[in-house]
């Protein structure tokens, strides 16, 4: 298939041009000089006004002290404020400017006017099923709790007839994915952070061509960031040429803005409004071990959720898809009020950058602060504010078993320098760590007390929690909890131990670095 594929152009990044020199010499090399350049004058405005700063400093004081007043009074997590308080205080006009710019940015605004407008419109597609709640609040009085605000945060209901299967590994869901694929006889939405050249990619290009072929509405999702130096650019157009709908998530713009800053992490994938898959697996063949990288083996999981909480992932999607729309099409035909006898509870949910809700944070929090037991994590970053870290010790110190998987090599070394970091504060309030032998850990996985477990795309750092588009389902006494702890049961014996000496072994400079880079977290 891949020589195939090759052979007729399909393939347009060839591996001599997938890195630096590709991207300098394109029009993602313009943007970035435009960027630089943009860059130098705002500095340049910054030298001009520093030589007259000593006429000013009376000025500046009071303008200091309103900065800080704001700050305190703002909506910001403490971690956030604290990172512009140490800014703005060490330089005071870099610091405001920049401050003032990221909250005045007209492209964020707009782009959050439009998504609020849009689920306002389209909220009581997705209407609570009085008879699911009433039993989740007689079986699980603490859950139910936890489903009323995400009903009013974002409106997600819980339903108690589907089906749900977990994936321990990305190339069982990936063969799970082609078969359901396979029987489409509708629609197949699709919608990825990463989009990337290859068996897996070839794989499915195959299959959606196909179905678009026999007449089925096939739409593609894919974020400009997280696929800039792996798909070829404008390769959208090689993508709606085989008869697929194809958008770009937040194309790379030579105008500074801060949504920017705001990908796509989303991954989902619907068929029919029947089927839904979900989970840390991207379109890339590390995600199902078609390649060795530098990590290693590759770990990740997958979901998939069959029955009437797809209609939630569906509204989802068709919200992000008419983002850039310029009439929002009608959202009914898609949802298929598809009924599959079931035990158990299900959730699915998602978070968006744009609104004063932090729902993925407060889901974890959730677990952590009503956990009898044990809370099992995996996770591939650990960059947590303040109050995930205190969630983490409190659970650890009233008898709460709580365990973090983390990479053995990961694949971002900025996160990683900073995760070390909290190593010696978790380990000492009694969390216990792990490192995944094998290689890199990408699961995004919660576990406690063989009830309540969520799989999604969640990093536990500061891009899911509050930059990033992100998606997960919570399962509340469902069957498939417990494929889950098996899981989780196989891979503790893949890992070792990480302890204080392994926080020792990093070195000093390593670990001074990391400290450094943490106080910026969370400004990107």
């Amino acid at each position: 298939m891949n020589k195939q594929n090759e052979s007729s152009g399909m393939r347009l990044l060839s591996s001599g041009k997938r890195g630096f020199f590709r991207i300098v010499f394109s029009r993602v090399g313009l943007i970035a000089l435009l960027l630089i350049l943009q860059v130098a004058l705002i500095f340049a405005v910054m030298l001009w006004f520093y030589k007259i700063l000593p006429h000013l400093l009376v000025v500046q004081g009071l303008f200091v002290a309103v900065m800080v007043l704001i700050l305190i009074n703002s909506r910001a997590d403490a971690s956030s404020k604290i990172t512009w308080l140490v800014l703005i205080m060490s330089a005071p006009l870099f610091g405001t400017l920049m401050y003032v710019y990221v909250r005045m940015d007209v492209g964020h605004r707009l782009l959050r006017d439009r998504l609020r407008g849009i689920i306002g419109e389209t909220k009581h597609l997705l209407p609570q099923e009085p008879s699911a709640l009433e039993t989740l609040k007689e079986a699980h009085p603490e859950a139910a709790a936890l489903d009323t605000y995400l009903n009013q945060s974002g409106g997600f209901p819980v339903y108690d007839n589907c089906e749900v299967k977990y994936f321990p590994c990305g190339e069982e869901k990936f063969k799970e994915l082609l078969l359901r694929l396979e029987e489409a006889k509708d629609f197949i939405f699709l919608e990825y952070f990463i989009l990337e050249e290859g068996e897996m990619w070839d794989a499915l290009f195959a299959l959606l061509r196909e179905k678009a072929a026999e007449g089925l509405d096939v739409r593609l999702m894919y974020d400009a960031v997280g696929s800039l130096s792996k798909a070829p650019p404008g390769y959208y157009k090689v993508i709606r040429a085989a008869g697929i709908r194809c958008k770009v998530f937040s194309p790379m713009s030579p105008i500074l803005s801060t949504h920017q800053n705001n990908r796509d992490h989303r991954k989902v994938c619907i068929v029919d409004g029947t089927v839904a898959f979900t989970g840390g697996i991207n379109i890339a063949d590390e995600y199902i071990n078609a390649v060795t990288r530098k990590c290693g083996h590759w770990k990740d999981c997958g979901l998939r959720v069959t029955g009437e909480a797809v209609d939630s992932m569906t509204v989802s999607y068709l919200q992000m898809w008419n983002l850039t729309e310029r009439r929002q099409e009608a959202f009914e035909p898609f949802l298929k009020k598809y009924f599959v006898p079931s035990g158990g509870f299900v959730v699915p949910y998602t978070d968006q950058p744009f609104d004063a809700y932090n729902v993925c944070r407060a889901v974890y929090l959730d677990i952590l602060n009503t956990a009898r037991s044990y809370v099992y994590i995996m996770t591939p970053y650990l960059v947590i504010d303040s109050e995930l870290k205190s969630a983490l010790v409190y659970a650890a110190q009233r008898g709460v078993d709580v365990r973090i998987l983390l990479p053995g090599q990961c694949d971002e070394p900025i996160a990683k320098t900073i995760g070390i970091t909290y190593y010696r504060e978790l380990l000492s309030g009694g969390v216990k760590l792990y490192a995944y032998a094998p290689g890199m850990l990408h699961s995004k996985v919660f576990l406690s007390d063989d009830e309540k477990a969520v799989v999604g795309t969640v990093n536990l750092d500061y891009r899911s929690l509050f930059l990033t588009f992100e998606n997960a389902v919570y399962l509340c006494r469902h069957p498939a909890v417990g494929t889950v702890r098996a899981d989780f049961e196989e891979t503790f014996g893949l890992c070792r131990p990480i302890t204080e000496a392994t926080y020792k072994s990093y070195g000093v400079f390593k670990r001074i670095a990391g400290r450094i880079m943490r106080l910026f977290a969370p400004l990107v």
